[in-house]
């Protein structure tokens, strides 16, 4: 018998069903049918069916548990999928997005090759709908990308066709989250095949390629600087760390303009280390292949600029991605070597495997002399910061007031995690050089990523609001912690932040 189902979504809440723990989707399958929709069902007939299974708790209710019944036989649904939301009280844009994740991965397992989804299923408020559904829809989207383009024998197992509909489908406000959310996991998405692609296939060259052909088709303007150009720009921190490697580097240049030409533009800027060897200070053997994921900050500012563009924001937009590999050629920077970055500061080179804060020393100075409304930089820069953190906050460090502020409500609106870290001038005078202005290395021990930051406060404009994330804890290997990414692979960690953070500038 097929597999092709459709589905419907009911809701049941704890204030109804006492043996709840809290509020549940139900999702109901049924063989395909010529009618366009299915049929009603009421919170009535739901409790009936499952009036044994709830009063033995096998539905809680518990946010992202999924569970399919077979053979429910509702009506003339054949099957059911029923996804936890948890309490009520603690329902937000992040249970939703899991709750589209857990419901993709559940109908995936279940190998449904259809389903129908109610979204008025998802929230008692009709004022939340909107928003929910767009989270609803990125988790979906999210949950369904699978990395394995490099494999001769690809198995899908995906649903080929999701059904979302409302009663408010008219509506236009839902439309434009729906079209929202859908725009920001694929591009979200896009960037996790840029950090999943191993290092022989994603050098600073094919970065640079992928960049510019993914704009095609945008209002996107990208360009990439070749060595001699990058050469004559002066940027000695990315030529440095360049050195060692038979790859030339790249300076992705991206010009997304939606406002007024006359309006400052706001600025990103990324790490695109697109693989990482530690050069001369090479780093250990075990887990180096993890090291192609040292251009994710690079990615998440592709992605972020795709997004930008594709919602047509109106607001102006450049980005800068520095990439090259860092590798222990016999050209290579040797520890001790001084190199000199874009705006004249010397600084000693002390480990080359402290290199992603070099190639940003002069994306960031780049970016000073665009007259940017603010820079935000990201990077998997250090190994501190996972320390700190782990792999549920990101890490980032300001010292705008003002601009933490926005940064804090981003993340809110974006539901993705970020911890706002130290940085002061203890942390400047501990990356003093002593052969020339500045080491890469800290002279203190301790407080790496702080020191990191405090590295990369040099190479920004004065008076231009500026924050740096750091993401070497939340740019891969995240799927224990959220069900929308792979178990091991990259997460497209920051694009809904950045993009919300550009939104606030519209």
């Amino acid at each position: 018998m097929s597999n092709s189902t459709s589905t419907i979504s009911v809701h049941l809440h704890a204030k109804d069903l006492s043996v709840l723990e809290g509020q549940t989707v139900v999702f109901f399958s049924k063989p395909s049918t010529k009618k366009d929709s299915p049929a009603v069902i009421t919170e009535k007939d739901v409790t009936k069916v499952f009036e044994s299974s709830l009063a033995d708790k096998l539905i809680t209710g518990a946010a992202s548990e999924a569970i399919t019944f077979r053979e429910a036989n509702l009506n003339e649904f054949r099957h059911a999928i029923i996804i936890g939301l948890g309490a009520d009280s603690n329902s937000d844009h992040e249970t939703i997005r899991q709750a589209g994740a857990a419901l993709a991965r559940e109908a995936k397992s279940a190998k449904f090759e259809e389903i129908f989804v109610h979204l008025d299923g998802l929230t008692n408020s009709k004022k939340d709908l909107a928003k929910y559904t767009q989270a609803f829809v990125e988790g979906l989207h999210l949950c369904s990308y699978n990395f394995n383009e490099l494999k001769t024998a690809k198995k899908e197992n995906r649903i080929t066709n999701i059904h979302l509909v409302s009663k408010s489908g008219k509506d236009k406000a839902l439309v434009a989250k729906f079209n929202e959310g859908t725009i920001l996991a694929s591009c979200a998405n896009f960037a996790k095949r840029l950090g999943d692609m191993p290092g022989n296939l994603m050098t600073p060259t094919i970065l640079a390629d992928s960049a510019i052909a993914a704009a095609k088709g945008t209002s996107l303007k990208v360009s990439a600087w070749d060595k001699k150009r990058i050469e004559k720009e002066k940027m000695g921190g990315l030529l440095g760390v360049a050195r060692g490697s038979a790859e030339e580097p790249r300076f992705i240049v991206m010009e997304y303009f939606g406002a007024a030409k006359t309006k400052k533009p706001i600025a990103f800027v990324g790490k695109g280390l697109t693989f990482d060897t530690g050069g001369i200070s090479i780093k250990p053997s075990a887990k180096m292949e993890d090291m192609k994921y040292d251009m994710c900050g690079g990615a998440a500012v592709i992605g972020t600029m795709l997004a930008i563009s594709q919602l047509k924001l109106k607001v102006n937009v450049v980005a800068y991605v520095a990439a090259t590999e860092n590798m222990p050629g016999s050209r290579a920077t040797k520890p001790g070597d001084v190199h000199t970055a874009r705006n004249g500061k010397t600084f000693e080179v002390n480990n080359t495997d402290a290199e992603g804060r070099l190639i940003l020393s002069d994306a960031l100075c780049y970016a000073s002399e665009q007259n940017p409304q603010f820079i935000v930089d990201t990077a998997t820069l250090t190994g501190a910061i996972t320390v700190a953190l782990g792999n549920v906050h990101t890490g980032y460090f300001t010292r705008n007031s003002a601009f933490k502020t926005k940064i804090e409500k981003a993340a809110v609106s974006s539901g993705e995690l970020i911890w706002n870290m130290p940085l002061t001038d203890a942390h400047v005078k501990d990356m003093k050089g002593t052969y020339a202005d500045l080491s890469n290395t800290s002279s203190a021990a301790g407080a790496g990523s702080a020191t990191a930051a405090a590295f990369l406060e040099q190479f920004v404009g004065e008076g231009i609001p500026w924050a740096h994330f750091d993401i070497a804890g939340t740019a891969w290997a995240c799927g224990n912690r959220l069900n929308y990414c792979s178990g091991k692979g990259a997460t497209g960690v920051m694009v809904r932040t950045f993009v919300e953070i550009a939104k606030m500038y519209v």
